[in-house]
């Protein structure tokens, strides 16, 4: 058993791990983990992150960002509870949140103020409150050329296939097949590419 599969079996170091790591109000990577994110972060080459980025980036899970892609002003990026992977030729819009376990293709736009997020907070047992009930989270998966529209909404475990369009203010509560334009909350099927005539369809 590896020391990460031996510390997350066990509760009591799982807590003290990551109050080690993790700020226990503040949510986010303690100081000394951030101050060392240039040496577990891997960027491609060219690729631009902005300053004002929060990254909440932390060592135990995969951080990537491919070759020639930039995530914009005040974005924020969290791996804290799952690995974010983000491809070459991708740009992340101002003000977008992305939560992992996320995975983000090629040649990927996302415009300003979208939420992607593969966590969810646990909420069944009314004796507790939710902050005690913990998370779960399941993966968003974004495939390749695909365009997601400004204050636009992907929720967790949703997968959108290649080339496809989100239209702004969409919430995308299920998966969207390639070649699909969707919009609305939530989500539906505007139009699909018929690869025998050769032209977008309405449903």
């Amino acid at each position: 058993m590896s020391l990460k599969e031996r510390i997350k079996s066990n509760p009591v170091l799982k807590r003290i791990a990551l109050n080690f790591l993790m700020h226990p109000v503040k949510a986010r990577p303690q100081w000394w983990i951030r101050i060392f994110q240039c040496f577990y972060l891997k960027r491609g080459k060219h690729s631009v992150i902005y300053r004002s980025v929060r990254r909440d980036l932390v060592p135990f899970n995969r951080f990537r960002l491919g070759d020639y892609s930039v995530i914009e002003d005040f974005a924020t990026i969290s791996n804290a509870v799952g690995d974010v992977s983000i491809g070459s030729h991708t740009r992340v819009g101002l003000h977008n949140t992305i939560i992992g376990p996320v995975r983000i293709g090629d040649h990927v736009n996302l415009a300003q103020g979208i939420t992607v997020s593969a966590l969810n907070h646990n909420f069944e047992d009314p004796s507790r409150t939710i902050s005690e009930q913990g998370i779960s989270t399941k993966q968003v998966t974004i495939g390749n050329d695909v365009w997601i529209g400004a204050n636009a909404v992907v929720l967790q475990g949703v997968t959108i296939g290649e080339h496809c369009v989100v239209a702004a203010g969409s919430i995308v509560t299920k998966d969207v097949p390639p070649q699909t334009v969707v919009g609305g909350n939530p989500a539906r099927i505007l139009k699909q590419y018929d690869k025998e005539k050769g032209e977008w369809i309405k449903p």
